[in-house]
C-alpha cells in the first residue's frame, strides 16, 4: 500500500492579524503547508520523514482569549492543529483562507493518542520541524521574509546564514535595484520587484556616491571614481566589506572599467580591471591594460598589454562564462556614419592570444548612442541606445540584443514608444545593469525606473522611488545586485 506524508499549520497572530496558509510541491515528495504569520516572521510545519508516525501538535490561545471559527481536533478542544500523517501525492499551490484564526503562535504542546490515555505532554519545535524539512521551508521564501525571519529565534537565525543547502536550492531571486543620486553620499534606496517596494539602504565600504560599479552573486565591487586603485568588495545586504589590494598600473587613466564574477559553488571571486590611456601627443594610439584579481591568491596579475589604433577602452564591461567582455569606442569623427562601438573579448581562462583583441572583436548590431553590457545567466546581453541616421549624438529609442554562439546579435526586445516616452526627456547616454531574467533601464535625470522581463518579454514601471529631485541638474543613477545573506567578501 502506498504511503502517505502530510503537515498542516494554520495560525495567526493575536488581535487583528491576517494569515494565509499555502500548500507546494515539495522536490521530496512532501506535502507542506506555510503560514506567513506577519511582517516580523513566519510559522511553518512539514512531516518529518515518511517512517513518522501520525501526531496531533495543537497550537494553544493565549489564556482567556475567545475562539473564533469552528476548527475542532479529536481529544482536544483547542481550534487549531498540527497533523502529522502520511500522503503519497503532491499538491500544486492552494491557498487556504486563516482569517477567522487568532491564536499565540509559540505555546504549544501535544495531544496523544488515545492509548496514552489522553495525557498532554510538551513538545519542542525542534521535534515537529526538523532543521532539514525547515530549511527546504525557507526556500521558498523571498529575502525579505528570511531576513525578517532571522529575528524569530537563534535556531533560524542559524540555519538561515549558515546553511549552505538552503541558499543551493532555494528559488532564484530576483535582482534588487540601488538607485542613489550621483551627487551625495553612497545611501539611496534599494528596489525589491518581487514585493514592488523601496528600502532604505546604505552602502558599506565607500562614503561618496562617485564610483564604478559590478556586481554577481550577492557581492558589488566599487571602485573609486577619483582614484581608480581604490576597490572594494561588499554585501549590501550584510554590510560585509573587504577592501582589494591595490591594483598594478595607472592610477589616473583616462577610462577604467571593472567587472566581477562570483563562483557560487565556491564563493571565491575575480575581478578584472581594464585601464585605457592615450599615448602622449598621439591622437590614434591607446595603451590598454588588463589586470586580473583572484580572490583566492588575493593577488593581482598583468592579464595582457595591447595598443589600440583608432579605438580606446570604455567604461563599461561583464564577465560571462569565462569571458571578459570590454566595450570600446572608436576614437574617430563624431559624424561618421560606421558603428562607434565595438566588443573585444579576453578569455580568463585560456589567457591571452597572439593576435590583438580587435581582430576578433564584435561589431554592434547598428549605430549606438552607448552600450551597456549585462550578464543574464551567463549570456551576453547588450542594452543599447538607437541613435538616429546620421545623428549618432541623438537617442530615438532603446534596444535589447542578445548574442548567440556564433558571435551574432539577436534583438530579444525594444522599448515601446510610450515607456521611452514615460521617461521624459532622455539623454543620449543612460544607466542599465540586470541579473538573471531581469534588466533595469534609468534615466540619469530622473528617478522613473523600467525593467524588461526577458522571458515573458514584458515591460513594467517600478513602484515610485522614494527619492525626489531637488534641482533641475541633479543627477540619479543607480545599478542592480542579487540580494543574499550567505555571500561574503
Amino acid at each position: 500500500m502506498a504511503t502517505r506524508a502530510s503537515a498542516t499549520v494554520a495560525a495567526g497572530r493575536a488581535g487583528r492579524g491576517r494569515g494565509m496558509a499555502r500548500c507546494f510541491r515539495s522536490p521530496l515528495r512532501y506535502h507542506v503547508t506555510v503560514l506567513f504569520l506577519s511582517a516580523r516572521g513566519v510559522v511553518a510545519a512539514a512531516a518529518p520523514s515518511r517512517h513518522a508516525r501520525a501526531a496531533i501538535v495543537s497550537l494553544w490561545p493565549r489564556r482567556g482569549e475567545a475562539r473564533r471559527g469552528g476548527n475542532n481536533c479529536e481529544g482536544s478542544s483547542l481550534p487549531v492543529c498540527l497533523m502529522i500523517g502520511l500522503m503519497e501525492d503532491n499538491s500544486s499551490w492552494t491557498a487556504l483562507s486563516v482569517d477567522h484564526i487568532r491564536i499565540s503562535a509559540f505555546n504549544y504542546g501535544i495531544v496523544s493518542d488515545p492509548n496514552n490515555e489522553g495525557k498532554e505532554f510538551p513538545l519542542s519545535l525542534d521535534i515537529v520541524v526538523p532543521d532539514d524539512i525547515l530549511e527546504r521551508i525557507f526556500t521558498f521564501l523571498p529575502i525579505v521574509s528570511m531576513i525578517r525571519s532571522t529575528a524569530v529565534c537563534k535556531r533560524w537565525y542559524d540555519i538561515i546564514y549558515s546553511s549552505r543547502f538552503l541558499w543551493t536550492h532555494m528559488l532564484p531571486q530576483r535582482p534588487w535595484y540601488f538607485m542613489f543620486t550621483s551627487n551625495e553620499n553612497a545611501a539611496g534606496y534599494a528596489y525589491d520587484p518581487i514585493l514592488r517596494k523601496w528600502y532604505d539602504l546604505e552602502l558599506p565600504c565607500i562614503d561618496k556616491s562617485s564610483c564604478f560599479v559590478s556586481s554577481s552573486c550577492g557581492l558589488v565591487c566599487f571602485m573609486d571614481n577619483d582614484n581608480r586603485n581604490a576597490i572594494s568588495v561588499s554585501n549590501p545586504i550584510t554590510k560585509d566589506c573587504r577592501r582589494i589590494l591595490e591594483p598594478p598600473g595607472e592610477s589616473f587613466p583616462d577610462y577604467s572599467t571593472i567587472a566581477i564574477k562570483v563562483d557560487r559553488a565556491s564563493h571565491g571571486y575575480t575581478i578584472t580591471l581594464a585601464k585605457s590611456k592615450q599615448v602622449p601627443e598621439d591622437y590614434v594610439r591607446w595603451d590598454f591594460c588588463l589586470y586580473k584579481y583572484d580572490s583566492w591568491s588575493s593577488s593581482w596579475v598583468t592579464a595582457m598589454e595591447e595598443v589600440f589604433i583608432g579605438w580606446r577602452g570604455g567604461d563599461d564591461s561583464v564577465i560571462c562564462d569565462g569571458v571578459l567582455y570590454c566595450l570600446v569606442h572608436s576614437t574617430g569623427v563624431l559624424g561618421n556614419v560606421d558603428p562607434r562601438h565595438s566588443i573585444i573579448m579576453y578569455d580568463l581562462v585560456a589567457g591571452p592570444c597572439k593576435e590583438s583583441l580587435m581582430q576578433s572583436s564584435i561589431p554592434v548590431p547598428c549605430s549606438l548612442t552607448c552600450g551597456r553590457l549585462v550578464n543574464l545567466r551567463e549570456k551576453l546581453v547588450m542594452v543599447g541606445g538607437i541613435a538616429k541616421h546620421n545623428r549618432p549624438d541623438i537617442i530615438k529609442g532603446i534596444g535589447i540584443w542578445e548574442l548567440n554562439n556564433n558571435k551574432q546579435w539577436q534583438q530579444v526586445g525594444r522599448m515601446p514608444h510610450k515607456f521611452f516616452q514615460g521617461f521624459g526627456e532622455f539623454d543620449d547616454v543612460f544607466a542599465s545593469s540586470g541579473t538573471d531574467d531581469l534588466v533595469y533601464i534609468q534615466s540619469y535625470g530622473a528617478t522613473a525606473l523600467l525593467a524588461f522581463d526577458m522571458n515573458q518579454k514584458q515591460w513594467k514601471w517600478s513602484a515610485k522611488c522614494p527619492v525626489s529631485k531637488r534641482f533641475p541638474l541633479q543627477l540619479f543613477t543607480g545599478f542592480c545586485f542579487e540580494p543574499r545573506l550567505d555571500i561574503t567578501a
